[in-house]
């Protein structure tokens, strides 16, 4: 795929599951920028924010057989988030870049992308403890952009998310449901900045 270097190659050989990409972009650093870089440049900087490391995992997903498949969570009074999902046994999972603790990985046990994403509800919250996720889209595949070399471009992928941006996305509840919301715990809320640098608690992006 792509126009990948021989140490680019030698490096996405050693992430030869999900497991070993998600370890990856947990230990890189967080991207407090507003452009968006390719998975070269992701290797190359060893640092991502949640856009970046959902194109990262994807292009490290398609490496090794998966398709590259992103899909967009939208959010109110709070940073969207972008994930990259597979699926094993017909089932999804997903990996993801965030600075959220509980914004991340996901096993492939969830029988629908709706499932796989409803996973993520309770744990969705600003830091504030207001829970902000309202809507996804379905997965997009990123073979469409091929022939932009998305994943070794010198580039800017905000494209990319112009394109997810401009998809359906679906509700994940209803007024009377969102109405009705309890804010995150100050124990969820520490729990889900676990790890995160102070000085990137505020920077955009989940």
């Amino acid at each position: 795929m792509m126009d990948w270097t021989k140490e680019e190659i030698k490096f996405l050989k050693t992430l030869d599951n999900p497991d070993k990409i998600q370890a990856y972009l947990d230990s890189i650093d967080y991207n407090p920028g507003y452009e968006c870089r390719s998975p070269r440049w992701v290797i190359k900087k060893r640092t991502a924010h949640c856009f970046e490391g959902a194109l990262f995992a994807a292009a490290a997903l398609q490496f090794i057989g998966y398709k590259p498949l992103i899909v967009d969570m939208l959010a109110v009074n709070d940073d969207d988030h972008v994930i990259a999902v597979f699926k094993e046994t017909g089932y999804w999972g997903a990996v993801a870049k965030s600075n959220f603790t509980s914004l991340r990985y996901r096993e492939p046990v969830y029988r629908s992308v709706r499932e796989l994403i409803m996973s993520y509800f309770d744990f969705f919250f600003n830091t504030d403890g207001y829970k902000s996720l309202r809507s996804y889209s379905r997965p997009f595949d990123l073979t469409f952009f091929e022939s932009r070399n998305w994943a070794t471009t010198d580039e800017d992928l905000e494209y990319i998310g112009d394109k997810i941006e401009s998809l359906h996305h679906y509700p994940v509840a209803s007024g009377k449901m969102i109405s009705k919301l309890y804010k995150a715990s100050d124990m969820m809320l520490m729990a889900g900045l676990l790890g995160s640098k102070p000085e990137g608690l505020f920077k955009p992006g989940k």
